[in-house]
């Protein structure tokens, strides 16, 4: 019996330390289609490890969006936020790491006592000092405990630490795609209310100079009362909406500012031209989407973590082995002195009995967090796969309709030149002039609305596929 710790020790210590509990992990397995049903037309992925990587914005040569995407990543708050989220993370991962390494701790006191006037001894190294009742007592003592891995509990937790951390930088850089995305729409936004703005003013202008035609036709007795107010509510309802687009145009630069970071007070953006190019974009296949987006990585790994979970619940369920050690020095006088040394081994070998069924609830709520994870990985993936096929079809109609917006433009000037020369040579009434502007200024301003929605529906894909390629 003597033996008994010297051959139970060292046999826990090396069976228990070859023991896995943990369920083998594999990502869950989707069934993804090869191509995209919306890839028809456009290219496949090529690969492209050789070139920079994140910097997608710079497809649309806008040196204006370059600066402002930029601005987002130093300066946005939201981010800023995510990224000390990631950090407290990574703290707890280094937490999970240091649970291997054994503890030591140091105390120090020094203590003066007085219970009685008898008794005592004449040793300076004695705690009483006889006939005072005087008690005194010094000491400095480190105490150490190690606990033994014995069934991979530390280490799956390790694990689980290390994929939260990973999820929670794979939610920094989706944060990070997600506020790039809404600076580039808002951007856009922004740009085709600036074409609005530009095409109002020359409308009113156009409408200033009818509504003085008009005027000297009723002078030479042409043109009578009705058609000047008809030209007058014309041009004021231009103006209106001249006044409305600069509410839009303020509203939205105020947006920019906030994603940059910054009060609207201390930010402008100078009227530009609507980009009039749609860059062209490889749809790529899914099985790189899910190895690209963010999102779905941050997923994943929220679903490594919670496999390493079960195995840490599973191993609460068996023996924990701790070490403990202690030593140090005890005494009135010439503290250090070796009669004065005490130390101490130890080992604390525990296993619950009775726990009212805590360990087991552990292990189902561990088993059904696992489960979880896996269903918020496939629905990620699903929903990844769906905001593709959005964007790819939504760039697809578009480019259809632009080619039809584009034909009803010309019709609309077209008919506009030739219904102001009928009305220039008497043959046409007024009321037949605007109604033909009306429609003309409805399909310009569509114009743009619509090369405005393709550009934001570029950047969506873009975001889709994960930000770069």
């Amino acid at each position: 019996m003597k033996n008994f710790p010297r051959i139970v020790l060292p046999f826990f210590i090396v069976i228990g330390g070859g023991c896995n509990f943990t369920p083998k992990y594999q990502a869950p397995e989707m069934d993804v289609p090869a191509h995209f049903k919306e890839s028809a037309g456009w290219k496949l992925a090529q690969p492209a490890a050789h070139l920079p990587h994140g910097d997608w914005w710079s497809v649309f040569h806008d040196s204006e969006l370059n600066a402002i995407v930029k601005a987002v990543e130093v300066s946005n708050q939201s981010l800023q936020s995510a990224a000390a989220r990631a950090e407290g993370t990574a703290a707890l991962l280094m937490s999970a790491k240091m649970a291997f390494i054994p503890t030591l701790d140091a105390n120090a006191s020094a203590t003066r006592s007085k219970s009685g006037t008898q008794g005592g001894s004449t040793n300076p190294n004695s705690l009483t000092n006889r006939g005072s009742g005087l008690q005194k007592s010094r000491s400095v003592t480190f105490a150490s405990t190690w606990e033994a891995d014995l069934w991979g509990r530390l280490r799956r937790g390790a694990n689980a630490a290390t994929a939260d951390a990973q999820a929670a930088q794979a939610d920094v850089e989706s944060t990070l795609l997600s506020l790039q995305t809404q600076a580039a729409q808002t951007y856009f936004s922004l740009r085709a209310s600036d074409a609005q703005k530009r095409l109002l003013e020359s409308e009113v202008a156009s409408y200033q100079k009818s509504l003085d035609l008009t005027k000297n036709r009723e002078a030479q007795g042409v043109a009578s009362g009705a058609d000047i107010a008809l030209a007058q509510t014309q041009l004021a309802n231009a103006r209106v909406a001249l006044i409305e687009v600069g509410v839009l145009r303020a509203t939205l630069e105020h947006a920019l500012a906030n994603l940059t970071g910054r009060a609207p007070a201390a930010f402008d953006v100078k009227d530009a031209a609507l980009a009039a190019r749609i860059p062209s974009l490889p749809s790529t296949t899914p099985s790189t989407l899910l190895q690209r987006r963010p999102d779905i990585a941050a997923a994943e790994r929220r679903v490594a973590a919670a496999n390493a979970r079960v195995g840490v619940a599973r191993a609460a369920f068996f023996p924990s082995l701790i070490l403990n050690a202690d030593e140090g020095w005890r005494g009135l006088a010439d503290l250090f002195a070796k009669s004065n040394n005490f130390w101490s081994l130890g080992v604390d070998l525990a296993q619950p009995i009775l726990d009212r069924g805590q360990r087991v609830a552990a292990k189902a709520q561990a088993d059904a967090a696992w489960k979880g994870t896996v269903a918020d990985y496939r629905q990620t993936v699903l929903t990844s796969l769906q905001e593709v096929e959005d964007a790819l079809a939504t760039l697809r109609i578009l480019a259809e309709e632009s080619v039809a917006q584009d034909e009803a433009v010309r019709a609309a000037l077209e008919s506009e030149r030739i219904a102001t020369n009928q009305y220039k040579a008497g043959t046409l009434s007024y009321i037949n002039v605007v109604v033909v502007q009306a429609a003309a200024l409805n399909t310009k301003r569509n114009s743009i609305e619509l090369q405005s929605r393709r550009l934001n529906a570029t950047v969506a894909l873009i975001k889709a596929l994960g930000g770069a390629w």
